[in-house]
């Protein structure tokens, strides 16, 4: 029973998206695909010049929703091909027939419209099986409850079962009780294969993932340069400002001491006081300016409990969970604990969140770390945001960040590092 309760939840779950990517993605991929044909075929005509651009980025948005609803739902990760466009785009109609030029060059544009034409064929075939194996069963129960009687005089066919009678009724229920337990095993691995048939078309060629990770560690390298330097110098600030700063005004005061511990001692006390203070506050500064390079707990315990210790000092109920048989390398749990610690910052700071979930497993080579509020959503990576800092850190070890986070909740920041577990 505990079985049979265990895979319940999550094929119906499946069998909910199934039924959702067969219905508003297979309208939406006819619409985008015909859309995209039509606009192409007028760029002579000079109309698609202006209509392209807006309904091929409608196909990549399309395309990424998906990537992002493979990662999340079915952990099936997609790389995203796209070229950048170059900065110094010219506007008007040059800068537009310029787009449209980048974009008909990128193979990962064909890649998207080839991907339109399998989505809706056969990934609606995969979700629509995943969907109707459990949804379907409802249906032999219904007609054994007493509904096949409305077909008596003209056979009701359940599946290969011809329903007339109340026997033949409970034949069709025994089929979807068969169905339904196929269904159990089912639903998620036609899921999943629904996102593995997707990654076939809209992954890059090997070559093309290459030349892709080569420009975008190389990119990400100089920003680890740059932000290593201002870190550097924020370090030397802290230090000249605060502990040093403490520690000049502690021995001033322990020379004036000096001076008159014999002639007032009630005022050499004072200072003395002052001077424990003083060291006791730029012994604080010194600790949060260490916790800020490394985190001692991360150094001694692990990314683990360095993350479930963070959580404890949130104003937000919070819930951690840890799969992790063994600890990665040392700089790869800093970029990770940051990375966690900016995201736990911001659902505290804008999420408006009632409870935070994370979670950190390590699976085929890829550490993954969700964190997950039910807060009002809305959070996306842009210029200026922390998300995008968090995508700039992750990015120096090669690693990708995803975000869904729909208007009114909820956000899941989903992370992944290729690293190796010792």
């Amino acid at each position: 029973m505990n079985v049979l309760s265990g895979r319940l939840r999550p094929s119906m779950l499946a069998a909910g998206r199934g039924l959702f990517l067969s219905v508003v993605g297979l309208a939406v991929s006819i619409t985008l695909f015909v859309l995209a044909v039509v606009s192409i075929s007028f760029i002579l005509l000079g109309i698609g010049v202006f209509t392209t651009p807006v309904v091929l980025e409608a196909v990549r948005k399309h395309a990424n929703q998906r990537r992002l609803w493979a990662m999340t739902w079915s952990d099936v990760r997609i790389p995203v091909p796209y070229r950048p466009f170059p900065k110094d785009l010219r506007p008007g109609v040059t800068g537009q027939v310029e787009r449209t030029t980048l974009l008909l060059k990128d193979p990962a544009t064909w890649r998207d419209l080839q991907w339109l034409l399998i989505d809706m064929t056969a990934g609606t075939v995969l979700a629509v099986l995943a969907a109707a194996l459990m949804i379907y069963p409802v249906e032999g129960l219904v007609l054994a409850a007493g509904l096949w009687r409305v077909f008596r005089d003209d056979p009701y066919w359940y599946g290969f079962v011809p329903v007339d009678s109340q026997a033949t009724a409970f034949a069709a229920l025994a089929l979807g009780i068969v169905l339904f337990h196929v269904g159990l095993r089912a639903s998620r691995p036609l899921l999943r294969l629904h996102f593995v048939l997707a990654r076939t078309v809209l992954a890059p060629t090997q070559d093309q993932e290459l030349a892709q990770r080569v420009a975008r560690l190389t990119e990400t390298r100089h920003e680890a340069v740059d932000t290593a330097a201002s870190e550097l110098r924020r370090i030397e600030r802290d230090l000249h400002d605060g502990a040093q700063a403490r520690l000049v005004a502690m021995g001033m005061n322990l020379g004036t001491i000096e001076a008159l511990i014999e002639k007032d001692p009630a005022q050499a006390k004072k200072l003395l006081a002052m001077a424990r203070e003083s060291s006791a506050e730029a012994l604080t500064e010194l600790r949060d300016l260490v916790r800020g390079i490394h985190p001692p707990v991360l150094a001694e315990r692990g990314l683990g409990d360095a993350v479930k210790a963070l959580a404890l000092r949130l104003p937000v109920a919070s819930e951690v969970t840890v799969e992790l048989p063994g600890r990665a390398e040392a700089p790869v749990e800093s970029a990770a604990y940051f990375a966690v610690s900016e995201a736990l910052t911001n659902t505290v700071k804008h999420a408006e969140a009632t409870r935070i979930y994370v979670d950190l497993h390590h699976a085929e080579g890829m550490l993954r770390i969700s964190v997950t509020d039910d807060g009002k959503g809305g959070a996306v990576i842009g210029s200026g945001s922390g998300l995008s800092g968090i995508e700039r850190r992750l990015g120096t070890f090669d690693g990708v960040l995803a975000v869904s986070s729909p208007a009114g909740g909820p956000t899941m920041v989903t992370m992944e590092i290729p690293c190796e577990l010792s």
